[in-house]
């Protein structure tokens, strides 16, 4: 299926450019202004089967937004390109309504690349389920940030390799994942991070856990990573760091969805502080 500029479902064309021998290419371009109070999905375009729905506006005039791939999944040779771009004094909320998927390689790599870009005094919330990484995917996932003055941000990667409640480990996939953050141009925050089979069971690695994800939030003042501490308090699998006003939390867990929801309690605790607002679960977490 595809989403036409209505949000409403069509027939995917097997003979459509953007499906080839190599696999899909897809990309996304998100706008957001605001409007009288309100924050509006101002521009989008998508080319391939990446797309989203209708924005809700479920308090008032920050803009909640699903992110959907009508294949299901990804797979060797597949490209998708999500570029969002807020501007001055916006709030959004992007989710998706279900965990991404990555499946078994031929020896290609499958490739997600996100780009966002903070105007000044803009909020995003970059909250979107767990990705899943089936046995002998090879997977390409970049996350590039840039803010100006007064922006601020919360937002989480989580990633499951293998399905052992399948009986599946990760025997002989790659995950190559990075984060690159900038205010103003200036890099405040990179980390590369490349894990296959020894990274998943070494104790320098996922020391057994198949689960694992970073949170990353600013501006974070002391307050904001006590505040963290003590939601993580008593657990070993998890950790948090700052580093000036970027908050970095880590977590490790032999399950995806109990990670998930550590990180949403974590978001609950942290969107006051940070936005000023009052934790609001999008619906589809839900459902």
């Amino acid at each position: 299926m595809l989403i036409d500029s209505e949000g409403y479902g069509a027939a995917l064309d097997p003979s459509s450019p953007h499906l080839s021998k190599a696999g899909w290419e897809a990309d996304l371009q998100l706008g957001f202004k605001m409007n009288n109070g309100k924050t509006v999905l101002s521009h989008r375009r998508h080319r391939g089967p990446l797309v989203v729905q209708r924005p809700f506006y479920p308090e008032g005039g920050v803009c909640h937004l699903y992110l959907l791939h009508p294949p299901g999944g990804v797979v060797a040779g597949d490209r998708l390109q999500i570029d969002i771009d807020l501007a001055h004094g916006g709030s959004a909320l992007l989710t998706t309504p279900a965990a991404g998927k990555f499946y078994r390689s031929n020896g290609g790599i499958a490739q997600q690349s996100v780009s966002i870009v903070l105007g000044e005094n803009a909020t995003l919330e970059w909250l979107p389920q767990e990705t899943i990484g089936y046995e002998g995917a090879r997977i390409r996932s970049d996350l590039h940030v840039q803010f100006t003055a007064g922006a601020r941000f919360i937002g989480w990667e989580i990633y499951a390799l293998g399905r052992p409640a399948a009986g599946e480990s990760f025997r002989t996939g790659t995950a190559d994942l990075s984060w690159r953050i900038e205010r103003g141009g200036v890099p405040c925050y990179l980390e590369r991070q490349r894990l296959d089979a020894d990274a998943c069971v070494s104790r320098w690695g996922l020391n057994g856990r198949s689960s694992f994800g970073t949170l990353i939030a600013f501006p974070a003042s002391l307050q904001t990573l006590e505040t963290v501490r003590q939601r993580i308090e008593g657990q070993d699998d998890m950790g948090v760091t700052r580093l000036d006003d970027v908050l970095i939390c880590r977590g490790l867990d032999a399950r995806a969805d109990r990670l998930r929801e550590c990180f949403q309690r974590i978001w609950a605790a942290l969107r006051p502080e940070l936005t000023g607002l009052p934790a609001h679960p999008p619906r589809i977490w839900t459902t």
